[in-house]
């Protein structure tokens, strides 16, 4: 019998660097309005000027391994992205028509991850509440199996445990980018977290970020017995596995799902060959997620695939809340796939006409169209915020 798959994150560094409370945040924030003014240097493997020794490629021609070489010129690229204004969502049109929505309604969102902060200043107001359990009781009060479920559950550990701290930064930065409130001196989440709540399901535990198929099925069970429509799956393997993927065939919700960050030397690849999971599923309530730098292009970290990677949004030096009531820069496809989910959520909330996989329609069909990402992902374009809002609206 093979062994069940191990999901793990889809993020990489450059890890979390701590940031004042005090501080305004909103403008390190380039996902969401991207005026230019900033570029990132580094160094790359040259891998046509070494030899033999260090890299070696396959049958194909695709590296498959890279011995450190030494630092000697040649051996490395200085590599300069520059950021080009306006490659960003257009959060700025999408709060206004957000705003001036004649009715709003209340959108449970389900973060299936590690844990989250739920004490972080900029989350108190975001995280669902479970008003038919009475807290630290020690009773299951509403019958449904778990005891003090009051915001989610740990389906890692088995317990009410939601938050255990830095193990859980992974799923309180995703919170931070849907949820996090504004203009109260922190960071600006996407949606408005009046309306919109996020259920916390810790699925994935330890430093590593590690998780079970048959506590994600669980969470996914929780999470639509209790009410949310929309999910957000920032993890994935290469292994398929039955349980996980008739999970999400059969729920009513739809499903965010970061596309990956490609191979062991951090190399995207295309997972309509090689496909990752869940977001290479092939279902109608799934949106796969990549990753665009903050010049539009895709990064070469992140997977693609025009039949299973549909849109991509920001996901490099994103700026969002981490444990212990601080904020700190994430990049991969964990990062981009919960832009998509804020979106979608605010969507959902201020147009009560649609259903999920109407708000999917409407995601994909706004996407805004770019030559850098044609040939890449389904729609060959990136979230755009304002044209969703706005999409299919009269008047």
């Amino acid at each position: 019998m093979s062994q069940a798959p191990a999901y793990r994150l889809f993020d990489y560094g450059p890890g979390v660097a701590n940031l004042s409370t005090g501080d305004n945040l909103s403008d390190y924030q380039w996902a969401l309005k991207n005026e230019g003014r900033f570029r990132r240097i580094r160094s790359q493997l040259n891998l046509e000027s070494l030899g033999g020794l260090y890299v070696h490629r396959n049958e194909t021609g695709a590296v498959d391994a890279i011995a450190l070489p030494r630092l000697e010129p040649g051996n490395f690229d200085k590599v300069t992205t520059e950021a080009v204004a306006g490659m960003d969502i257009n959060i700025s049109q999408a709060w206004e028509l957000y705003d001036q929505a004649p009715s709003k309604r209340q959108t449970l969102v389900a973060v299936i991850d590690t844990g989250i902060d739920t004490s972080h200043p900029d989350l108190a107001n975001a995280i669902w509440v479970n008003e038919d359990e009475v807290p630290g009781d020690g009773i299951d009060n509403d019958g449904n199996g778990y005891i003090d479920d009051v915001n989610g559950w740990d389906f890692f550990y088995d317990n009410n445990q939601i938050y255990l701290g830095s193990e859980d930064d992974h799923g309180t930065h995703g919170a931070g980018t849907i949820a996090a409130g504004r203009s109260n001196g922190g960071m600006a989440g996407i949606t408005d977290n009046q309306y919109v709540k996020l259920m916390v399901l810790k699925a994935l535990g330890t430093e590593n970020g590690m998780g079970a198929p048959e506590d994600i099925v669980e969470a996914i069970h929780y999470a639509e017995a209790n009410g949310a429509v929309i999910c957000n799956l920032s993890f994935g393997s290469t292994e398929y596995d039955e349980s996980v993927a008739q999970a999400i065939q059969n729920s009513n919700m739809l499903f965010v799902v970061a596309a990956g960050n490609g191979d062991r030397y951090g190399n995207g690849y295309d997972i309509d060959q090689y496909p990752v999971y869940p977001a290479s599923l092939p279902f109608d309530n799934v949106i796969t997620v990549g990753n665009i730098l903050f010049d539009g292009n895709l990064d070469e970290s992140s997977n693609y695939g025009v039949q299973n990677v549909d849109l991509a949004a920001p996901g490099v030096y994103i700026l969002s809340t981490v444990s212990n009531n601080e904020y700190g820069y994430m990049s991969g496809t964990s990062m981009a796939a919960p832009m998509v989910t804020g979106v979608a959520a605010m969507v959902y909330s201020s147009r009560p006409d649609l259903s999920v996989l109407g708000v999917k329609e409407v995601l994909l069909n706004s996407a805004r169209r770019t030559e850098q990402l044609a040939g890449k992902v389904l729609t060959g374009g990136m979230l755009d915020a304002g044209a969703a809002m706005s999409y299919g609206q009269t008047g």
